[in-house]
């Protein structure tokens, strides 16, 4: 499948597709104020969750990591949308891109901090989002991360730092995912 034309609707999935689109649809990504789509008109639906739905034995625990982080760290809305909109740029992930941005809005980021995210030249407010930035940019471009070559910080707690580090290579896995169907933002 490279795209949702390809998609069967609901009806036509297995009951362990159904239950991994369930989870998609009915849980924190649609019961949390939902500030991009997530299915088309028909029900398919869009981004990396189509194919979640397609492969349910990864795409389930890949649907249940991904609103983990989005909705369970210790990270605040906006830190969490500074290292995902990181991700997109460095993956170049339009889709990501594309919900991001409106969810990081929704979280308080300025047009110009979006702007900053987008282009690699992202004015941190403080510190700690600083830190978000710059190891989230890390994770995404290098392949294995070190003491050596993480950048340096005291002001992330080891929490937040396997937090962003996970959270950008979940996010690097649905752009190399998307990537390889050629699956880009909706048409607006």
């Amino acid at each position: 499948m490279t795209g949702t034309d390809e998609q069967p609707g609901r009806d036509a999935l297995t009951a362990r597709q159904r239950a991994v689109y369930d989870a998609i649809v009915h849980g924190p990504r649609t019961t949390s104020p939902q500030h991009f789509q997530i299915a088309d008109a028909d029900g398919r639906l869009l981004g990396p969750f189509g194919l979640m739905v397609e492969v349910p034995e990864t795409g389930e625990p890949l649907q249940a990591l991904g609103a983990a982080l989005r909705y369970r760290t210790s990270l605040t809305a906006r830190e969490r949308e500074i290292a995902i909109l990181t991700v997109a740029r460095c993956t170049a992930s339009a889709f990501e891109r594309y919900a991001h941005e409106a969810v990081g809005r929704a979280a308080g980021l300025t047009d110009d901090e979006i702007d900053g995210l987008r282009t690699g030249h992202f004015v941190a407010a403080n510190d700690r989002e600083a830190a978000v930035a710059a190891l989230a940019a890390c994770s995404a471009d290098t392949s294995i991360l070190t003491p050596d070559n993480r950048p340096e910080n005291d002001v992330l707690d080891r929490t937040a730092v396997i937090e962003v580090t996970v959270l950008a290579g979940y996010y690097r896995s649905l752009a190399q995912l998307m990537g390889l169907f050629s699956i880009g933002a909706p048409i607006q």
